[in-house]
């Protein structure tokens, strides 16, 4: 009985097993025959693999509104980065073309009249030189000077633990607002005895309000798990500012090193306030005391030829020699712009 029962139970399985191998030959051939390497026509056209059949799918779903919207998207951001573009274009093109085509108004994006000759008698002149110089040793030596001054004051500001913070934080965003005035701070930087010197010309831009606002909002999104390992490794607080917050803080270090540098170089007003001193002048206030001379010259046929070509494009060659720096060193930082300005000024 028992052994009859146990052949009835293997011929049950053997009729399993081969039904299921039939389901899976049955099934494979049905995918060979829809997706195989011969294709079949389904009323959507000849695919050879799923792959097809998912990117088909996919480029259907796309809606015509939507393509109408990239189309639209494209063509508005290059009319801006046109605009944009075209007054650098016309400041290049007017630096270089003739007196007798920008007084006819015949210089647009192209130079007309081609000539050197405002380039040449700016350059020639070893006041700018020297101009020049002192300009770059005022943008990284303030530079270097705010960004550490900025970041010693942001982020025990970004500490909420800091019970102290509740009178610092309204106190420093309140000189947003409300500053002591040209003539006090003038007083001031004179008994500091900052008048005519490198001092006076950095100190009154040496820390921005708005930078430390932002600089406070990235430090505050430093996870804290970082600084507290840090700790319990062996660093003090400057150590783990130093060597964990601030390497962290690259996006927004870029961002405000851009920020800050520009402002120096192009900063003129705290030279005309506080370096009488030609030899210490900036490029800004030299530039800018070479447009003056040049606009004011009364009667044009007093001057030479030259004086008369400098007197008519000065001001293009001085925002094209102004801007070079800025231009070349932006690309440099830009990766990092967008993602600290981004990160600085949204709190969570």
């Amino acid at each position: 009985m028992n052994e009859n029962q146990h052949k009835v139970d293997m011929e049950k399985d053997a009729e399993l097993k081969g039904g299921a191998a039939t389901a899976r030959d049955s099934a494979k051939r049905y995918q060979d025959n829809f997706v195989g390497k011969k294709g079949k026509n389904v009323g959507l056209g000849v695919y050879k693999s799923a792959e097809q059949i998912k990117l088909r799918t996919v480029k259907m779903q796309e809606s015509t509104r939507y393509k109408v919207f990239q189309v639209l998207n494209v063509i508005f951001m290059v009319i801006i980065s046109a605009i944009t573009l075209y007054p650098f274009l016309y400041l290049l093109a007017q630096s270089f073309s003739s007196e007798a085509a920008i007084i006819k108004g015949e210089v647009g994006i192209i130079p007309i009249g081609f000539n050197i000759t405002t380039y040449l008698s700016v350059l020639a002149k070893g006041d700018f030189t020297n101009s020049y110089k002192n300009t770059i040793i005022y943008t990284i030596v303030g530079t270097i000077a705010s960004l550490v001054m900025s970041s010693f004051m942001a982020y025990p500001l970004s500490k909420s633990h800091l019970k102290a913070n509740k009178f610092f934080t309204p106190f420093i965003i309140f000189t947003m607002y409300f500053g002591g005035g040209l003539i006090p701070t003038y007083v001031l930087m004179v008994n500091l005895g900052l008048k005519n010197n490198m001092g006076g010309f950095i100190m009154p831009a040496l820390i921005s309000t708005y930078y430390v606002i932002l600089m406070k909002s990235f430090f505050a999104g430093t996870p804290k798990e970082l600084e507290e390992a840090g700790e319990i490794d062996g660093l003090s607080k400057f150590g783990v500012f130093t060597r964990i917050v601030l390497p962290l803080s690259k996006p927004i270090l870029a961002t405000m090193t851009l920020f800050y540098a520009v402002g120096y170089w192009n900063n003129w007003f705290n030279a005309k306030l506080y370096l009488q001193d030609r030899l210490l002048w900036p490029v800004a206030y030299y530039l800018q005391t070479l447009i003056a001379g040049a606009t004011s010259t009364a009667d044009p046929g007093v001057a030479s030829a030259d004086s008369q070509q400098i007197a008519m494009n000065i001001r293009s060659c001085a925002m094209i020699l102004m801007i070079i720096p800025v231009v070349l060193i932006y690309p440099i930082v830009q990766k990092y712009y967008v993602q600290g300005m981004m990160l600085g000024g949204v709190k969570e």
